[in-house]
Parts: C-alpha cells; structure tokens; sequence
C-alpha cells in the first residue's frame, strides 16, 4: 500500500452536519486517523438522520431499521472511527481529554461559546496537550458579530452577496445548488490545519485555526471587482453571458445547451471559423476584445440565432474542430460518470455493506501526487463502532473499564 502524506496524524472529529465532515473527510483521506467523536444522547452526528437512507431493500427516504445508513454519512463519514462520548458529563470530558493529549489535531464546527461551556475549548486542550492543533470552523468566526444568526449555508450564501451574483439583472436573488458555504469553508480549514501542522513541525508549537463560512465565502465574492465593474455600466448580473468577456456564456441548441469561453482575439476567431462566419473576426465591432464588449449583446445574439437550430453534439462538434474553447453543458448524472474524472478517482462508487457499491456515486479526492496518495477507501463507521478499540488501543482501557463506562458516558 502506497504511504499517505497524514500517516501518522491522529484527527479527533468534533464535526457535524457538513462543512465540518467534510473537512475532516478530506484529512482523512490524505491519511490521518480521523477519530469520530459521536453524542449518544443525540443518535450521533445528524448526518446519520438525513433522508434517504440505504436499506436491505434499496435507497428508501425511511429508515427501516437502525442499521440503515443514509448517504450523507455514507459519503462523509468515509476513512473515520465512530466513538461514542458523552462530553457533557465529567467522565466524558475526562476521556475526551486524554484522548486529546494522544492526539495532534481537534475539528469542531460548534457555534462559538459551546465548546467553553463544555470545557473542551482550545485552551482546555491545549494545557492537556500544548501541541495541538485546534481548527474551529464557524458561521461567522469565533469572534462573534453575527447578532445570533443561525449558519445554515442558506444563510451564508445570502450575506455573502453570491446569491446577487448570478441569474439575471432585476430578478430574484438565485441561490446555488451546492451549498458553497459550507464547502468553500472546510477547504481553508484544512489548508489552516496543513499550515499549522508544518508550523509545529518546525517550532513545536500548536495553535489554535479560525475559520469563518461566511468569511471563506465572502473572500470569493471580493476576488470579482463587481462594484468597480457595475460602476463602469457592467451589471454584476448577466445572466447567461458575461459581456466584458465576448463570446462567453452559454447558449441554447435544439436539444441542449453548450458553454462557450473564448475573451481572446485568438479564441473569437476560431468561434467565428466554427460557426463558419470567419468575416465576424474583420467586423470593426467583433475584431478587437474592446469592440466585442462593447457590442456584447449583438454578438451573443448572432450566436444564439447561430446555435439555435443545431443539435448540441454538432454544435459543440463544430466549435471545438476550430479550436474554440467549447464544452456540452451536462446534467449531474452525467457529469459525475464521466470516464476520466472516474479513472482518476475525483469521483468513486460508494463502498458499503448495502451492495450500493457501483450504484451511487460520491466525491473522490481530486489529487494526484507522484509520490503518496490520497484517497477515500474505507466505508464510513456504523455509530460507536471503534469505541472499544480506540479506547483500548489509543488509552490502553481495559475491557472491564469500558464496561463500567458504557451506560453512562459512552453507549445509548
């Protein structure tokens, strides 16, 4: 078996729901030990509860017994240990403590203040273990402002101004079907995480990393000067076509619709010879880039009329003969089956004892190294199903002690 970059790395997973798992599964999947901290008060992370779950009989929006897991946790639970601790009760912090003093790196996504309360915070960690590296993933940082407001990725992507980002001018914001806000924050999470660690590596010293859903996200935004933009007659909406990038946009065929991205003089050009128009490229309003933004809407509109009577494959067929950059427009399903993304292993079949495997698809780790590997190969854990054998394993707990702490502390 190939080494992985976090062998070694003991991750203790705080997370629920999905910006936290998510991060935790990509550390994870770079190697670390991702050891699950589950509430048994709660029936664990609320991944587990959400609908639709993979049964005996197939993919059903009940649950049909406790043994059935949905495919949220199928997904984000992969490569981690599921251990059931009650850290609202001393014992329970007591045993999480010890555990952190084993461990190198703490993920939690609770609002802020909870983990105080708990006394499971950075710096009650980190007197248990001065190397540790604490990453905090919140709403809204851990310096509070955000007037008790909830961080659902709704709620993030609202206040980002994304939402404001898309569709057209003049109608209704447009939230984004994948919940930007809780995917773009656990990416700097583990990038603070990585960075931390190598900063220990060199000095010894851990620290605590702070990292906001609605900051990520709103870092985004701002890489767009959209205000400058609108100040200058360019709406910061456009819609299906961006103006200031003639020809760029996507375009509606026969039976489909193909994305279109060519801002250079070159690129126009070989869109203009696929179209089989090669005189647009010496028309004084589409031979320069300045020209074609100033007469956006004329040139989009050539083709559109251009596109709308083609079959999609021809259309798309043509364009990229001449060397424009030219790409179908799929739905999901087709999207996450392509040939290459799967050799590569950006997108795996789910792994599970449902015989699901090959049938529903999930993310990969989109990385490929020369030299190590990193990749999502273990089937997420059934609730509290590695609490025996971390605590044996990891603590050095004798069966007769975990006994006398299942009941109270540990189990259902």
């Amino acid at each position: 078996m190939n080494a992985k970059p976090l062998d070694g790395t003991i991750v203790l997973d705080l997370t629920t729901a999905l910006s936290g798992p998510y991060a935790t599964m990509l550390l994870a999947s770079l190697g670390a030990r991702v050891i699950k901290i589950e509430n048994p008060q709660t029936g664990g992370d609320s991944s587990r509860n959400n609908a639709p779950y993979v049964t005996p009989d197939g993919i059903s929006l009940q649950r049909s017994s406790s043994a059935d897991m949905s495919l949220s946790m199928m997904l984000r639970g992969r490569n981690k240990e599921s251990v059931l601790l009650d850290l609202k009760s001393e014992t329970g912090r007591e045993v999480f403590l010890e555990l952190a003093a084993q461990a190198d790196v703490v993920v939690e996504n609770f609002s802020p203040g909870v983990t105080r309360r708990l006394g499971i915070d950075y710096a009650a960690v980190s007197r248990a273990n001065p190397r540790i590296i604490y990453t905090s993933i919140t709403g809204f940082g851990t310096s509070g402002g955000a007037d008790g407001l909830k961080a659902m990725d709704a709620i993030i992507q609202a206040m980002s101004g994304v939402m404001f980002t898309a569709g057209e001018e003049g109608q209704d914001p447009v939230r984004f079907g994948l919940p930007m806000g809780d995917l773009i924050a656990p990416l700097y999470a583990v990038i603070g995480t990585l960075v931390a660690q190598r900063h220990r590596d060199l000095t010894g010293e851990g620290q605590f990393v702070d990292v906001s859903m609605l900051g990520s996200l709103t870092s985004l935004v701002a890489i767009e000067p959209f205000e400058t933009l609108e100040s200058l007659g360019i709406p910061q909406r456009t819609g299906a076509h961006v103006p200031r990038l003639a020809p760029f946009g996507t375009f509606a065929t026969r039976n489909g619709f193909f994305a279109l991205s060519a801002p250079t003089d070159p690129m126009a050009r070989c869109v203009f010879a696929g179209m089989g128009m090669p005189e647009l490229g010496e028309d004084p309003r589409f031979s320069t880039r300045d020209g074609r933004v100033s007469h956006s809407s004329q040139l989009h509109g050539i083709i559109q009329d251009w596109a709308a009577g083609l079959d999609n494959n021809d259309a798309v067929a043509r364009l990229a003969a001449a060397g424009a950059p030219v790409a179908p427009v799929r739905q999901p399903a087709e999207a996450i089956r392509d040939a290459q993304v799967l050799a590569r292993g950006e997108v795996v079949p789910l792994i599970g004892e449902s015989g699901a495997e090959g049938t529903i698809y999930g993310s990969g780790v989109p990385i490929r190294m020369s030299r190590v590997t990193a990749s999502l190969d273990g089937p997420a854990p059934a609730l509290g199903a590695d609490t025996e054998s971390v605590l044996g394993g990891l603590l050095g707990y004798t069966p007769e002690r975990i006994a006398a702490l299942t009941g109270r502390v540990l189990a259902l």
